[in-house]
């Protein structure tokens, strides 16, 4: 058989994963493909239905819930496994926490955030049955905050032994559309980020129940897809398509993952529940999202081929046991945190940030697999943050870095190729945070170049870069590159929260000069890859912008 002719498909597929990230790199001289233009008045519906469902509302029950912000990396009483329960969760994860109206102008804003506010996520939950809702796959309408019954069982039983009696399932896929409308070829990308910050609401929401939840790592995306439903040709027929990103296990009682918890990953595999699918009853047609569609990204379709995951039993990543969390001052319930985040749109440059909390905001970031968000990945983290700080107190402006692993420094510093970087711990920083000046130096400027010439970048107390370790986390597969993006959005979603309990706020930052960054820090190859950039400050509020409470549309 003609070896070039049959090319190791991982091989190959990495190979279109590096051209498609260099492809789509934002550069001074140009920006990645995108749209000519924008017509606001035809943005993509960013709401899915399934016609012909039966829908089930769930009530809303967030409020009910007591769990203090501050004390979700302590142990909180489990609650039941009640439909009321799970509808909390859903409303604080994947569903509104407010609608914005300008003039004639209307959106909503949703817990997990979304680039561009664009939502290509779409959420998924199986559930065994409960007192008010049959056991099914159900598709979560985040704007009638209400499920939409998918799949039914004939048999509940087989589904029980599958999940346990205290478990379910939330899954989740990508309308990759509604993104590359506005985003182009970048979009890609941005649908995987904002994976990773749903995957992080999900956690969050749990947590202020007492319930676990887990990356399911060793699941294919064809089982996904099955499970969830959205390979059903006949149910998407000439609308746009959802693609499988991740399933997630819900426990809501400790000892039942205790039970089952293994040295590997694979403690709840996808076969049995693939099988269990030919029993089903399917019900609902997609909707259309646009009946436009200018523009054509073929480049987003062969990146979902590319990154499709197989069936693989990945070992679990242990951490080295960190102190407790840093301090926080903040009395809110996670409920009421979670509902005010924010992405700001401008900051007040003549305000600074203490420096006990941006510590805190560092020391949130660390990987404690104990704790939430960071139980949910199971995964070796590949991601290390750089600062540009311009206006913390008692530390001077410039340049940092936080090693988020403490094996990484030494291929930090070789890496980082710059004579000038000190590579000092500041003498206030606390022993476990691996921070580290670089250079002392007004960086509001080329933090606002590089971020795309954005003022946020610049205005706010401190802007950052999440630099990944690029090639080592392709070497695990070329799925590897969509979940160094989940990991990004996890700590973005981090940032987002800490930054609310600590009263200001943060906004995300997609758009940036990628080799502008990656020659500020002296690399010079593929080893280490900015994704992803953030920002905190105290945020300037547009008074001509109302805000209207999330659902009283119902």
């Amino acid at each position: 058989m003609n070896q070039s002719v049959t090319m190791d498909k991982p091989i190959k597929h990495r190979e279109m994963v590096l051209a498609y990230h260099e492809r789509t790199k934002h550069q001074f001289e140009h920006y990645a493909a995108g749209p000519s233009y924008i017509d606001w008045d035809a943005q993509p519906d960013p709401f899915r239905r399934f016609a012909g469902a039966p829908t089930i509302a769930l009530p809303l029950v967030a409020d009910k819930i007591e769990t203090r912000f501050a004390g979700l990396n302590l142990p909180v009483p489990p609650q039941p496994f009640k439909h009321e329960n799970v509808a909390a969760l859903l409303e604080l994860s994947l569903g509104l926490s407010a609608w914005k109206q300008y003039e004639h102008s209307r959106w909503a804003l949703r817990c997990n955030p979304s680039s561009g506010n664009l939502h290509p996520t779409e959420g998924y939950v199986v559930l065994p049955t409960l007192e008010e809702i049959p056991a099914g796959v159900y598709h979560y309408l985040s704007h009638d905050h209400a499920l939409e019954q998918r799949a039914s069982f004939h048999r509940d039983a087989p589904l029980m032994d599958i999940l346990s009696p205290y478990s379910f399932l939330i899954g989740l896929s990508s309308v990759t559309w509604r993104e590359a409308w506005k985003y182009g070829e970048r979009a890609f990308r941005y649908c995987q980020h904002d994976v990773g910050h749903a995957i992080a609401a999900i956690r969050y929401a749990a947590a202020a129940l007492g319930w676990s939840v887990q990356v399911l790592r060793n699941w294919a995306d064809d089982e996904i897809a099955h499970v969830l439903g959205i390979d059903r040709e006949a149910d998407f027929h000439h609308v746009e398509r959802e693609v499988p990103e991740v399933m997630l296990w819900v426990v809501t009682q400790p000892t039942v993952l205790q039970q089952r918890k293994t040295t590997q990953s694979c403690c709840l595999g996808g076969n049995a529940l693939v099988r269990l699918m030919q029993e089903a009853k399917w019900q609902g047609k997609a909707n259309l999202l646009d009946p436009k569609h200018e523009y054509t990204w073929n480049i987003i379709d062969e990146m979902v081929h590319a990154t499709a995951k197989p069936a693989t039993c990945e070992p679990v990543y242990r951490t080295a046991p960190l102190p407790d969390l840093l301090a926080l001052n903040c009395d809110k319930t996670a409920a009421d945190l979670i509902r005010q985040r924010r992405s700001a749109q401008f900051f007040d440059k003549n305000k600074s940030l203490e420096l006990s909390v941006f510590y805190r905001m560092l020391d949130a970031t660390l990987p404690r697999i104990e704790h939430a968000p960071w139980d949910v990945l199971t995964r070796n983290p590949h991601i290390n943050l750089v600062f540009f700080v311009h206006r913390v107190e008692k530390l001077s402006a410039g340049l940092y870095v936080l090693v988020r692993q403490p094996d990484a420094l030494p291929e930090l510093k070789a890496r980082f190729a710059r004579e000038q970087f000190t590579w000092t711990k500041p003498e206030s920083c606390p022993e476990h945070l691996g921070f580290y000046h670089l250079v002392s130096a007004n960086a509001q400027k080329s933090a606002r170049v590089i971020s795309c010439h954005q003022d946020i970048a610049a205005d706010s107390a401190f802007s950052l870069s999440m630099v990944a370790e690029f090639e080592a986390s392709l070497a695990l597969g070329p799925w590897g590159y969509r979940q160094l993006f989940w990991e990004a959005g996890v700590i973005g979603q981090v940032l987002y929260l800490e930054a609310e309990a600590a009263g200001v706020r943060g906004t995300g930052i997609g758009c940036f000069f990628d080799d502008a960054m990656h020659n500020l820090l002296g690399l010079n190859d593929n080893t280490y890859q900015s994704i992803y950039h953030f920002t905190v400050g105290s945020a300037l509020e547009d008074k001509r912008i109302e805000t209207l409470p999330a659902y009283a549309h119902l």
